[in-house]
């Protein structure tokens, strides 16, 4: 009967085995998020180096850190 007991609730029995994947099924989505976010700075990060210049992503990074617009534009706040 103890054995029985153990093996269910123990330290490393089944109960606790299904909470193990409970959390790696919860840690891998937590992953599959945080790849895409740096996947997703990596592009951004890329498209503003040297080797290559996106200009509108440039641009649009000027506007938002320097809070400039061109003279013809009109800013809606």
């Amino acid at each position: 009967m103890y054995f029985a007991f153990i093996a269910l609730q123990g330290n490393h029995g089944m109960t606790r085995l299904a909470t193990v994947n409970e959390d790696i099924r919860d840690l891998e989505v937590t992953l599959a998020g945080l790849q895409l976010q740096r996947a997703e700075l990596k592009n951004r990060t890329r498209r503003l180096s040297s080797d290559f210049l996106d200009l509108d992503l440039l641009d649009e990074r000027a506007r938002v850190v320097l809070g400039m617009a061109r003279p013809d534009e009109i800013l809606i706040r």
